[in-house]
């Protein structure tokens, strides 16, 4: 694998060394009365997930969970803390991520928006399929009380 990549300059030709880096993302388990949000994607690869996605240039990992979550879930949320940081190589069939998970909590009812095309609360007893990336992972983890 490729760890740069070198491109001629269009405008003055040198030589420009490109790196090939992870992208960062967050991912954020939402609690609401003892239950979890999970959304169902409406984006390839489709099944269910926790809320998340791709940080924003010029943004921190708190201000993207919120965002993210928010877009994806209508819902205002507080962080209560991080979970853990999330970063095998394969986790996302797609690229590369690596994914801070923060831990959440909010009031009211969530409501699917951005691209999620579906939305549920769930228990770990109650967990819907398929579950998409890593999530089954963190999820346990999260239940689990893993990184406390």
């Amino acid at each position: 694998m490729t760890l740069l990549e070198k491109k001629t300059c269009p405008a003055c030709g040198n030589e420009i060394t490109f790196y090939r880096n992870p992208t960062p993302t967050v991912d954020i388990i939402i609690e609401i009365n003892h239950e979890i949000v999970l959304i169902m994607r409406k984006n390839d690869p489709v099944g269910w997930a926790i809320p998340g996605g791709f940080v924003d240039y010029g943004e921190s990992l708190e201000e993207a969970a919120v965002r993210e979550a928010r877009e994806e879930t209508s819902l205002n949320i507080q962080l209560l803390r991080q979970l853990h940081t999330y970063s095998r190589p394969d986790r996302d069939p797609r690229q590369h991520t690596i994914s801070t998970v923060f831990v959440a909590k909010a009031y009211g009812s969530p409501r699917a928006a951005d691209d999620a095309a579906g939305i549920g609360l769930f228990t770990r007893d109650t967990l819907p399929e398929p579950i998409m990336f890593d999530h089954r992972e963190i999820l346990m983890d999260y239940f689990e009380g893993k990184y406390r």
